[in-house]
C-alpha cells in the first residue's frame, strides 16, 4: 500500500474533531430538530473528513445528514464543504426507476390506451417512398428477379398429385405445391364465410378496442398480410404488446398500438443556462472615475460645498 492510500485512508485529526461545527451546519440547513445523534465519519481524502448525523425527518428513516468538512495543506482552520441528506445502510429507499418502454409487457394495453413508437423502431422500416427500387426483402426485389431469370421452369409429366416424388425447385409442380393445388380440398365459399365472420367478431371494427383505437390495421406497419381472398379484409398482426399479436385481424381492427399513431418524439434539447457558471467575467481592480453616484468635479468646487 502506498503512503498516498494511507493517507487518505487515516481521517485527518482536525477534520475529525470539528463535530460541533458540522452540527451547527447540519442543523442550518435542517428544519429545528430534526438532527440527531451523531454516527460517525468516514475520510473522503487527504484534509477532507465526511461526518454523520442521525435524521430523524419523519418519512426518512435511516437517513443521515452528511457534513464534509476540509482544510488545506498546513491550515489549522477547518472550513466547511458541503452539506447533504444522504440514505444510510438501513434507509427506506424507493424502487429503482424503470422506464415504461421496459415495464410493458403483452397485454397490458386495452381499449383507449395509445402506445406510441419510436421514430427508429427496428421492428419497421420505411414502406412506400415513391421510388421504383423495391425493399430488398420484397417479393418482386431485383434479387429475386434475378434468381427467377437464372432458373428455367421444368414441366413435369402427370398432375402434381400423381407425381412420386416432390417436385423440384422451380418446376411447375413445385409451384403448384406451394400455391396448395396438390391438397384434396381448400375452402369453400361457406367456409370462406363462417372463417370471416369468427375473426370479424374476435377482432373486427366494432369491438370496444377497434372503436377506442386512433387508426385502423390497414396503415399499421405491425399487419403482415394474408394470401386468397381473405387478404383483402384481413391480415396477421405483429405487434407483440397488441392484445391480437398473432392473430388475424380485419383491416378495420385497431388498437392503441397502431405503429403511426403516436410517435415518439426526440428529446429536447435543453435551454442556454440563464447564469454561466463556465465563463469568466472580467472586473476591474480599482473603479473608473465616472463610476460613483458623485460626479468628479474639480478640488475648488468641491471646497465650496465643504467637501475635502
Amino acid at each position: 500500500m502506498s503512503a498516498a492510500s494511507t493517507r487518505s485512508r487515516t481521517p485527518d485529526r482536525l477534520c475529525a474533531e470539528a463535530v460541533d461545527l458540522a452540527r451547527t451546519a447540519a442543523e442550518e440547513a435542517a428544519a429545528p430538530g430534526v438532527v440527531g445523534e451523531y454516527t460517525g465519519l468516514v475520510s473522503e481524502g487527504d484534509r477532507v473528513v465526511t461526518h454523520f448525523f442521525e435524521c430523524k425527518e419523519l418519512g426518512y428513516r435511516g437517513w443521515r445528514w452528511a457534513v464534509t468538512v476540509a482544510r488545506a495543506s498546513r491550515a489549522k482552520i477547518v472550513t466547511l464543504d458541503e452539506v447533504v441528506l444522504l440514505p444510510g445502510p438501513d434507509a427506506l429507499l424507493a424502487p429503482e426507476w424503470v422506464p415504461w418502454s421496459e415495464r410493458l409487457r403483452p397485454g397490458d394495453m386495452g381499449p383507449g390506451d395509445l402506445l406510441p413508437t419510436d421514430a427508429e423502431d427496428l421492428r419497421l422500416e420505411p414502406g412506400y417512398t415513391g421510388e421504383d427500387e423495391p425493399l430488398p426483402s420484397s417479393p418482386v426485389s431485383h434479387e429475386m428477379a434475378e434468381l427467377v431469370e437464372a432458373e428455367d421452369a421444368e414441366v413435369t409429366e402427370g398432375a402434381p398429385a400423381s407425381l412420386p416424388v416432390a417436385p423440384t425447385r422451380g418446376s411447375i409442380a413445385a409451384v403448384a405445391e406451394e400455391l396448395g393445388l396438390r391438397r384434396a380440398r381448400v375452402l369453400s365459399r361457406y367456409g370462406l364465410h363462417i372463417a370471416a365472420d369468427r375473426w370479424e367478431e374476435a377482432f373486427g371494427a366494432k369491438t370496444p378496442m377497434a372503436q377506442a383505437a386512433p387508426a385502423p390495421c390497414v396503415s399499421c406497419g405491425f399487419l403482415m398480410p394474408i394470401g386468397g381472398s381473405l387478404g383483402q379484409a384481413f391480415g396477421v398482426c405483429a405487434n407483440e404488446f397488441s392484445p391480437a399479436d398473432g392473430r388475424v385481424v380485419s383491416l378495420a381492427y385497431g388498437c392503441g398500438g397502431h405503429s403511426e399513431a403516436a410517435v415518439m418524439p426526440r428529446p429536447p434539447q435543453p435551454p442556454p443556462p440563464v447564469i454561466d457558471e463556465t465563463t469568466v467575467d472580467p472586473f476591474p481592480l480599482r473603479p473608473s472615475a465616472d463610476s460613483g453616484s458623485v460626479p468628479a468635479v474639480p478640488d475648488e468646487s468641491a471646497a465650496d460645498l465643504g467637501h475635502s
